[in-house]
């Protein structure tokens, strides 16, 4: 019988502010159960008896490697291929084109794209695979996709880009025969993202509590349904971090149940979660 493990008061509250600390994620007290059940299993693995000895462990190690399997632990990945469809419209149908227009005879677009909280890879898959699509199959384009996540099991599998058919039925069958392979034998049911889309992708661990060291601006980010899990103030931090990733006249995408109205930030509104970086006069 497996051993079941208590958490106190006390003893959640620090894990809620070490948690909060190295990541910036904000846990209601209504995740008491949610962090005994998910870090319960973490104690058994590591054969200790209480959480207050987990928490010490997790003060005390040197290299940080049960910090970022408790965060795996704990993090919620939900997501779906073109998810909020409509972002992707507004790409096709208004940001790609105006890029294309802006061109010189002879230039190549180039794209530089961040899937922020990428989670089982299905957003920056998307994203690869809508720009194709609008930009008449990447031909002459030369396109980059960042995509990062806190959970390393997540990436993982992100990187192989295998899905269960009952997760890409809502990719348009003609994009499915066009950019994935069927399994067969073990693999038989599932679908895997072909080569030519996954080298598009660089997938790499982030927390975005950490500092941004990239070598070049975004022309566009997402980060949709993650600043549901922060506060206020980190969520102000975070997206004016975003601002300064950005390239002037590029747009930042949030989820439908986030808003930066009450936060300061100098992103201009476009439409209902879509905010851009307004050119310099």
């Amino acid at each position: 019988m497996l051993q079941s493990f208590e958490i106190n008061e006390n003893e959640f509250h620090k894990l809620k502010e070490l948690v909060y600390q190295k990541c910036g994620i904000n846990l209601n007290d209504n995740k008491k159960e949610l962090l005994r059940a998910r870090l319960g299993k973490r104690l058994r693995k590591l054969g200790m008896d209480s959480f207050k000895e987990y928490h010490r462990f997790l003060i005390e190690e040197d290299d940080g490697g049960e910090l970022t399997q408790m965060l795996d632990s704990i993090s919620t990945n939900l997501t779906r291929f073109f998810r909020e469809e409509k972002h992707f419209e507004f790409l096709g149908k208004e940001v790609l084109p105006a890029g294309l227009a802006g061109l010189r005879k002879g230039e190549r677009l180039k794209l530089r794209a961040w899937s922020a909280g990428c989670s089982s890879g299905e957003e920056p898959y998307s994203l690869a695979m809508w720009i194709l699509e609008s930009c008449g199959n990447g031909l002459g384009m030369d396109l980059r996709i960042l995509a990062t996540d806190i959970s390393t099991k997540v990436l993982k599998g992100a990187m192989q880009g295998v899905y269960h058919e009952s997760r890409t039925r809502i990719v348009p069958t003609e994009l499915q025969r066009k950019y994935f392979q069927k399994g067969c034998g073990k693999w038989e049911g599932h679908l895997r993202v072909k080569a030519e889309v996954r080298r598009l992708i660089d997938f790499r661990r982030l927390n975005l509590m950490e500092p941004f060291t990239f070598s070049e601006p975004f022309d566009f980010i997402f980060c949709r349904n993650v600043m549901i899990y922060f506060d206020r103030a980190m969520q102000e931090s975070l997206i004016n971090r975003f601002y300064n990733c950005l390239k002037e006249g590029g747009h930042l995408f949030v989820g439908h149940s986030e808003s930066l109205m009450t936060l300061s930030h100098a992103y201009r509104y476009v439409r209902p979660a879509v905010y851009r970086k307004e050119k310099k006069d």
